[in-house]
């Protein structure tokens, strides 16, 4: 049996869906609210049960037959102000759950983020010795907040603190596809662009800002959402892991091909346009972003992921402009 924190939403259902065809038996622990559409994140694969989160510790007190715990809960806003919420839902909460699963001896997975490498001058290595990471500076409560965990996890390893029989930690890069319409201003700009589109109107990107990038050359690695759960399922499969592990493609693509490919899937010329980056986001924004993969693929996961190109177009023409967009 396996627990997945955050199981309704964007990552989490999809994982569980992938779960699911497999005939695994999975429980989340996560809201689906009580105006929101989350649930329809699982409308088409039901899991055995859903814990809220505030039942988790009551839970966990039990008799359980977990096999593995795969924590994807958390405060993911890059905007978020609240400091001590995000350190309660993203720090502490991650501390239980590592500790229990040591204790236990049950596999821990659990979601770091990009995020951790800021403005990236330290490069995109998912080295995980401390003076490595001690090398980061995150941009935002988020990112911090995620390396702060990453750090208290380097440690407990560094100082042979008891750890779960197996577990990783996945920093996962710009992840697009089905089931994150619940996501709000964090959506993807996939799914972005493909609004603006379908409105009538041009794709609007934000200018560079800077001199050395031209606008709309500004990088990320993106990753569809079904190769960042083969990855996940290889992690929970794997018979020996023990690491901090980036999941991206390894290929850094401009938000101009981005751009390009909504068009192309949406059967329409090209139409971009360049806006003024809101005052929010200034100072904060990851201008490239590019997953070293070299840590996961040694340990055997030789996964052929899809081309931004071949993934957008999955998403729009199997999901986007289908009557059910869910997976």
């Amino acid at each position: 049996m396996i627990l997945v924190t955050g199981g309704a939403g964007f990552i989490g259902s999809n994982l569980q869906a992938a779960l699911a065809a497999e005939g695994q038996e999975v429980i989340i622990c996560d809201w689906l609210g009580q105006e929101g559409t989350k649930w329809r994140n699982l409308l088409h694969h039901p899991p055995s049960a859903i814990l809220r989160p505030e039942a988790l510790d009551t839970f966990l007190a039990e008799d359980l037959r977990l096999s593995t715990i795969v924590h994807l809960g958390a405060i993911s806003e890059t905007t978020a102000r609240d400091g001590d919420l995000v350190w309660h839902s993203n720090v502490t909460l991650s501390q239980k759950l590592w500790n229990w699963c040591a204790q236990r001896r049950v596999r821990f997975i659990y979601a770091s983020s990009a995020a951790t490498y800021g403005g990236g001058t330290s490069g995109f290595d998912d080295d995980m010795h401390l003076a490595a990471l001690h090398k980061l500076t995150p941009l935002n409560l988020y990112g911090w907040s995620k390396h702060a965990f990453d750090l208290w996890v380097a440690r407990q390893v560094n100082n042979q603190a008891p750890a779960p029989p197996a577990w990783a930690g996945v920093k996962f890069f710009n992840v697009y596809g089905p089931n994150e319409y619940h996501k709000g201003k964090m959506i993807s700009v996939v799914k972005v662009k493909y609004d603006e589109l379908r409105a009538g109107g041009p794709v609007r990107l934000f200018k560079s800002g800077r001199a050395d990038i031209a606008d709309g050359e500004q990088k990320r690695d993106f990753i569809h959402v079904k190769d960042a759960v083969a990855a996940l399922q290889f992690l929970i499969n794997a018979p020996r892991v023990g690491g901090i592990y980036n999941l991206g493609t390894g290929i850094a693509r401009s938000y101009a091909d981005l751009a390009r490919a909504v068009c192309a899937a949406c059967g329409q010329p090209a139409r971009i346009e360049y806006v003024d980056m809101p005052e929010a986001l200034r100072g904060q924004y990851q201008s490239f972003t590019q997953a070293r993969m070299a840590r996961l693929h040694k340990l055997g996961f030789n996964h052929q992921f899809v081309t931004l190109e071949q993934g957008v177009a999955d998403y729009i023409n199997n999901y986007l402009d289908k009557a059910d967009p869910y997976r």
